[in-house]
């Protein structure tokens, strides 16, 4: 199967190419780079096509073996009957042990604190569902930019809006670092939700944070429970990506694990196996609550969200495996994500583009900001559809409800041959559009590199006339 080395002549000429028109070279100062390449990066880049099709950086798609282990296979009689709606006994003990130990909880979760659905979709519907009134004026707190299948989840079938917690991305005297949470911000927005008639009846707080990779320290959480008590709102918790933390500078605290929840009947904290376990299709998903009002009205609402009996059994004998977990699966787990990531990571770097240094998640939120024409979220749209069309897919600002344009999720829990060319590919419409900013200058040189950027336009598809735009 062909690969490419990100090391290869080709990534090192664009790169090469790259650093000398940002330095305001020449064409002719750049012509050494250049001669002879032209059949390399045509067959190059028809055999990438021919080979890979799309490249996928939006989705992550992993695959566990362990499910498929002859233990996992047993099936039981009891197994085939109806279940406890809010998932069988022995799955919920299970989750119950795994989280008391993963989440540091200074005493056992309870069993009969924990429902089961079929993935944290279904809970996320669920739980807007028996919070919040179905006659479309109650709403749910929520920072942007957010994982945007949220708002279909709670808007599915309870009629739930979400009320936007907008984070700046600049840097300012009150917002330490981009895209800041603050129990301030959830403050003005309260606010504002109630001076526009809006019902505000719960917040959602992701940590670590999708798409930012951002993860809040116990006291940043502490506040942010402290703001949902003093305005009784129910705080929903999603701590899906709790084991997929990999920075050595990072650590993750639950809110499991604090002391004391300021208010802990009105907080709800998720968890599911699609993240951590790299098993998306293998819908199951908890909710641990100590309201044993909402405990027993999602236990009414699991006949629409059960998981089967045999894949509970599954799951329960997976969680099971403590030795296998702590010392084969989570340590490599982690180390495959802060290698991935750092490779990602160094290549954003190489080509200038900035990007949320965090150390959790499958992804890195990534700026490209400044090679929009104008910032606005039509160009951010031009400039995803520029990727689409050179068989890069990533999801843009747009799809997290982001308030500033031009931010890209790149998702980097893949095969490393399909990062290096799905890097490639970026930093070939990368270069694209810097070498159209400065094609004016490249059209009045006849050097023989003014022949080649007009043949590597034409090849790449990206130019109907010498005039026109990448777009």
């Amino acid at each position: 199967m062909f690969t490419i080395c990100i090391e290869c002549s080709l990534f090192e000429l664009l790169h090469e190419t790259v650093r000398h028109i940002s330095t305001g070279s020449s064409s002719s100062q750049i012509l050494d780079n250049c001669v002879g390449t032209e059949s390399c990066i045509l067959h190059d880049l028809q055999e990438m096509v021919a080979v890979y099709g799309v490249l996928h950086m939006a989705l992550t798609l992993c695959f566990l073996l362990q499910l498929t282990q002859p233990d996992m296979l047993l099936m039981e009689p009891s197994l085939l009957q109806y279940p406890d709606w809010k998932g069988h006994c022995f799955l919920r003990e299970e989750v119950a042990k795994f989280l008391s130990e993963h989440c540091r909880s200074p005493v056992p979760l309870k069993a009969e604190n924990m429902v089961v659905m079929n993935g944290c979709g279904s809970i996320f519907c669920a739980v807007a569902a028996v919070l919040c009134d179905p006659d479309g004026k109650n709403a749910i707190l929520i920072p942007s930019p957010f994982y945007g299948v949220i708002t279909e989840d709670v808007d599915l079938y309870s009629g739930v809006k979400l009320y936007c917690v907008p984070l700046d991305s600049e840097v300012s005297e009150s917002d330490a670092r981009p895209f800041h949470l603050s129990a301030e911000k959830l403050e003005h927005a309260l606010e504002r939700a109630k001076k526009e008639g809006v019902n505000v009846r719960a917040v959602i707080l992701v940590n670590p944070h999708n798409p930012l990779g951002e993860i809040y320290t116990a006291e940043e959480m502490t506040s942010f429970l402290n703001f949902a008590k003093r305005h009784e709102l129910h705080a929903i918790v999603d701590e899906v990506y709790m084991l997929s933390v990999f920075g050595e500078d990072f650590s993750f605290h639950s809110v499991l694990s604090l002391e004391r929840i300021p208010d802990a009947q009105r907080t709800h904290v998720l968890w599911g196996l699609s993240k951590d376990f790299a098993m998306a299709g293998v819908r199951v998903g908890t909710v641990y609550s100590e309201n044993r009002d909402l405990v027993q009205a999602l236990d009414k609402l699991g006949n629409f969200h059960g998981v089967a009996g045999p894949l509970q059994r599954q799951v329960a004998q997976l969680l099971k495996d403590k030795e296998w977990l702590n010392e084969v699966f989570l340590p490599e787990n982690r180390r495959r994500l802060k290698k991935a990531h750092q490779y990602v990571a160094a290549q954003l770097t190489k080509l200038g583009i900035p990007y949320l240094h965090r150390g959790a998640g499958f992804f890195i939120w990534a700026d490209f900001s400044k090679y929009l024409k104008e910032q606005t979220f039509v160009e951010e749209l031009c400039l995803w559809r520029c990727f689409v069309k050179h068989r890069v897919l990533l999801s843009c600002s747009q799809a997290f409800s982001c308030s500033s344009p031009g931010w890209f999720r790149i998702v980097f829990t893949d095969q490393q041959r399909h990062l290096q060319l799905g890097l490639f590919t970026i930093c070939l419409v990368y270069t694209c559009i810097l070498i159209n900013c400065f094609l004016s200058q490249v059209i009045n040189n006849t050097s023989k590199y003014c022949k080649f950027l007009f043949q590597f336009y034409f090849s790449c598809g990206t130019m109907k006339n010498c005039t026109s735009t990448l777009f």
